[in-house]
């Protein structure tokens, strides 16, 4: 359920479907991070905020299953990328906002959550450091998954490219901020846990 009366219901999808090309091949969410897995951090962190909290992993399901309400896998199975797994994601939303985070982040805070869920409305509102836009920490209105199925139709495999054509809401970050740390090599995993 929302965390306050302000904030709008909204779907979570946790992104955990990619090849962890950087992890030898491993599945990332599933990696240890302080004795825990990657997405058991994300879980307890947006697990308040949502009755739909839904992973998208194209493997061990069966591990995944207990921090989710739902599974999604992409509907190819030859890794298309982190769009694939918003679109399966998108199909499933049962909320008019859908929060997207990658698995690989569990510095994220409940701040920045509600930082993108302020701006909720009909544009996708989505994290930018500097110049540069980070389209795996995004706020998407359910609204447009007829749009991204469009435009995946069409070839589209960049949620970069996707969102960029739609006036994105920019929620501006400092360039080295902490909490969009992608703990995505065996040796940022070695990282401790910060303070909080």
């Amino acid at each position: 359920m929302p965390a306050s009366p302000h904030l709008p219901a909204c779907s979570v999808l946790l992104l955990s479907g990619g090849r962890g090309q950087r992890m030898g091949g491993r599945d990332k969410g599933l990696m240890q991070w302080c004795g825990r897995p990657l997405i058991a951090w994300l879980h307890d962190l947006t697990r308040p905020l949502s009755d739909d909290l839904i992973i998208s992993c194209n493997r061990n399901s069966e591990r995944y299953a207990p921090y989710a309400d739902r599974l999604v896998a992409d509907a190819d199975q030859d890794f298309q990328g982190p769009l694939a797994g918003i679109r399966a994601g998108m199909a499933a939303a049962r909320h008019e906002q859908m929060l997207v985070l990658p698995c690989d982040a569990p510095l994220v805070d409940r701040a920045l959550i509600q930082a993108l869920l302020a701006h909720a409305g009909s544009q996708p509102v989505v994290i930018r450091q500097g110049p540069y836009w980070q389209p795996l920490f995004c706020l998407l209105p359910t609204a447009l998954k007829d749009d991204l199925e469009q435009a995946w139709q069409a070839g589209e495999r960049s949620p970069q490219r996707w969102f960029g054509r739609l006036s994105p809401i920019a929620v501006d970050c400092q360039p080295e901020d902490p909490r969009l740390a992608n703990l995505n090599t065996p040796e940022t995993l070695g990282q401790p846990v910060p303070d909080r």
